[in-house]
């Protein structure tokens, strides 16, 4: 695992990102408004990089959208939001015909979805039939409206939001939408010297207006291109192996990881080298990712509903200690 090739070159990887933003760039770019912490940030580049979609779950307050919003501004593409409600249909999502007077024909008005980042604020609180419309363009990166299909622009990118513990008119997301999601993260309180910066400045209102972008779409695509040639070597794969298959036989979850999640979980791992400066992966970089590419897939024994999420990530953690790593 100490190559430092990218397709045939001797050019590294660190250089490679010097001749185009980089990664780090990136990330100060979005620690300039979002002041919390920097875990929060490394994950939603993960996903970013790995082509994948991510929901932010945590309390009110505490900057999940000033998150997302800094990544979008950060990147010179296309971004939208929306504000998902119990009265929002799928047209609204992904978009409608209108007819035109003028050409006698009907005329699509592209919708939301057609976007490069698209914030799914408070996904939950809309209905399964919305909630739905977006498995489509999260899976495939496409759209088929009336029997025609239309791709969506890379890089697309969705991130949703979603408050893990009021549950009074909201629609719980089922499994087959969670697994969509290539990560399931919590941005948590800042600490006491980030949150007297937040009262001083208030970065939501007044830095997040004057972020410049510092990475094309170009660029992103580039960096997502790249991902799949990072190094794994075999020990790692049998570990994340192990770990899949530990999931499948612990006696406190009725459902294991699928082949799909563990998928997930390897384009991560990829991903996460590539925000570290590395053109290989570490068994550290499994361990940071298992709990939250994994925990949204599997489902407990106690599971309730959304709200169980810190059952399932307790036995995760377990099955993390329990497991050896390989050297």
């Amino acid at each position: 695992m100490d190559g430092h090739r990218i397709d045939g070159t001797t050019e590294t990887l660190s250089r490679w990102c010097v001749a185009n933003p980089s990664v780090e760039k990136l990330r100060q770019n979005i620690q300039t408004v979002f002041l919390g912490h920097s875990s929060a940030v490394d994950l939603l580049l993960v996903g970013l990089l790995a082509r994948g979609h991510v929901l932010i779950e945590d309390v009110p307050g505490v900057g999940k959208t000033v998150l997302a919003k800094s990544l979008a501004r950060s990147i010179d593409c296309r971004f939208s939001r929306i504000q998902l409600t119990p009265d929002l249909l799928p047209g609204d999502v992904l978009g409608v015909s209108v007819y035109n007077s003028t050409t006698k024909e009907f005329d699509f008005k592209a919708g939301p979805i057609f976007a490069n980042i698209v914030l799914a604020d408070e996904i939950n609180r809309t209905t399964p039939r919305t909630q739905s419309a977006l498995l489509e363009a999260m899976s495939e990166e496409q759209v088929s409206i009336e029997n025609l299909t239309r791709p969506l622009a890379r890089p697309f990118m969705l991130v949703a939001t979603q408050n893990p513990f009021e549950f009074e008119g909201t629609y719980y997301l089922p499994e087959n939408q969670l697994d969509r999601f290539l990560l399931r993260i919590a941005v948590g309180y800042p600490d006491r010297s980030a949150e007297h910066r937040i009262l001083l400045t208030q970065p939501g209102r007044t830095a997040l207006d004057q972020l410049s972008p510092i990475m094309t779409a170009e660029d992103v695509v580039r960096l997502q291109d790249y991902v799949p040639t990072v190094k794994m070597d075999n020990a790692i794969v049998e570990y994340i192996l192990d770990l899949v298959e530990a999931t499948r036989h612990d006696e406190r979850l009725h459902l294991g990881v699928s082949p799909r999640g563990a998928l997930a979980l390897t384009q991560a791992a990829q991903a996460a080298a590539v925000v570290h400066d590395r053109d290989y992966v570490t068994p550290d970089d499994v361990k940071e990712l298992f709990i939250p590419c994994c925990a949204h897939r599997v489902v407990s024994k106690t599971y309730l509903h959304n709200g169980e999420s810190n059952a399932t990530s307790r036995v995760l953690q377990s099955i993390l200690v329990k497991t050896p790593a390989p050297r």
